[in-house]
C-alpha cells in the first residue's frame, strides 16, 4: 500500500501506544508484536521514510517500556507459542524458503553424486557405517543400527546430537550468512547419498518408512535452523536504516528464539527416534506418523503464521 495510506490506517494505534507509555500496561507484549510487524513493513516497503525512523523509535521506547516493568503476564509462555513464535516465523519465511531450497538443492547434489561416483557414499557417510549397514542387509535388517543401543541413552545422545547441529547452523550465521549455507549443503549432501545408498540397495521405501518416523522433524529442524542463521547472517548484510551492530542484535534475538522454538521438536524427535523408529511397525502405522509430522511443520511454521498475520491485518 502507499505510505499515506499506511500511515493513516495506524496513526490512531501507534499514538494509543504513545499514551500508553506512561501507564505500565498489561498489553505492552501484544502492542510491541503489533509494533515491530509494522516496523518490519516499514522498513521493507519505505526503508528511508520518516516513518520508518518514528517506528523504530517508538518500538525502542516500548520495549524499554517492558522490561522496566518487572510485571510479567501470567500467560507469558503461552503467548510466545501462540503469538509471538508465528509471528517471528511470518516474518522469516523468506530466510526459511531460502534454507528450504539449499537443502532440497544439497540433497539432489548428494543423490546424483552417489549415482555417478561409487565411492561418493564411503567418502560422505564413513567406511565403518557404510560396511556396518551392508553387514546388516545381508543379515535381513538394514536399519539395525537404531536398535543397537539402549534406548534411554541413545535418546539423550540423539537429542544432544540434534541440538549441537542445528546450533552449528544457526552460530555459523554469524560469517554473514556463509557458514549457515555451508552447514546446510553439508546436511543436505548427507542425507541425498545416505538415500541414494539404500536406493541403490533396492530398500528406498523401506529406508523412507523407517528412518522418516523421526527425520521429518529432525531434518525440519536443521532447516528452520538454517533460517535462523540466514536471519542473524542476513541482519549483518542488510542493516538497512540501522547502525550494523543494531541490526545486528535485533537478528541475532530474533534467531535465538527461532532457536527456542526449536527444542520441543528436538525433544520429540529424539523421541521417536530412540523408542518408536526401532519398533517393527505396520508401513500404515510409520506413514502416519511421518504424515502427522510434516503436517504438523507446514501447519505451525507456514500456515499458522500467515493465518495470523491476515488476522492481525483486518
Amino acid at each position: 500500500m502507499r505510505e499515506a495510506v499506511f500511515i493513516n490506517k495506524n496513526a490512531d494505534k501507534w499514538k494509543r501506544y504513545e499514551t500508553d507509555l506512561s501507564k505500565h500496561s498489561d498489553e505492552f507484549t501484544e502492542q510491541f508484536i503489533e509494533l515491530t510487524d509494522d516496523l518490519s513493513y516499514s522498513r521493507t516497503f519505505y526503508p528511508n521514510a520518516p516513518i520508518t525512523q518514528y517506528l523504530n523509535d517508538l518500538t525502542s521506547k516500548l520495549h524499554r517500556s517492558i522490561y522496566a516493568n518487572k510485571k510479567q503476564s501470567s500467560n507469558r509462555f503461552a503467548e510466545f507459542w501462540k503469538i509471538e513464535l508465528p509471528t517471528l516465523f511470518y516474518n522469516s519465511h523468506k530466510q526459511l524458503l531460502y534454507s528450504f531450497l539449499f537443502f532440497s538443492g544439497a540433497f539432489l547434489v548428494g543423490w546424483i553424486s552417489a549415482a555417478n561416483d561409487d565411492t561418493f557414499v564411503r567418502l560422505i557417510m564413513g567406511d565403518d557405517y557404510v560396511n556396518m549397514t551392508l553387514e546388516n542387509i545381508k543379515k535381513g535388517d538394514p536399519l539395525a543400527v537404531y536398535k543397537s543401543s539402549s534406548q534411554g541413552s541413545m535418546f539423550l545422545q540423539i537429542t544432544y546430537n540434534n541440538v549441537r547441529v542445528s546450533f552449528i547452523a544457526f552460530v555459523l550465521g554469524i560469517f554473514y550468512s556463509v557458514g549457515t549455507v555451508i552447514a546446510i549443503f553439508r546436511n543436505g549432501v548427507m542425507l541425498g547419498a545416505f538415500q541414494y545408498f539404500f536406493f541403490a540397495k533396492g530398500l528406498l521405501m523401506k529406508s523412507v518408512l523407517t528412518i522418516w518416523i523421526h527425520g521429518t522433524l529432525e531434518i525440519s529442524a536443521i532447516i528452520i535452523a538454517g533460517c535462523a542463521g540466514l536471519v542473524m547472517g542476513n541482519s549483518l548484510l542488510f542493516p538497512k536504516t540501522y547502525s550494523r551492530l543494531h541490526s545486528f542484535q535485533t537478528g541475532a534475538k530474533q534467531g535465538v528464539k527461532i532457536i527456542i522454538g526449536l527444542v520441543p521438536i528436538f525433544i520429540v524427535a529424539g523421541f521417536l527416534e530412540s523408542f518408536v523408529t526401532r519398533l517393527p511397525l505396520h508401513p500404515i502405522a510409520s506413514a502416519s506418523i511421518i504424515f502427522v509430522s510434516l503436517m504438523f511443520i507446514l501447519w505451525y511454521f507456514v500456515f499458522y503464521p500467515i493465518s495470523l498475520a491476515k488476522k492481525k491485518a483486518n
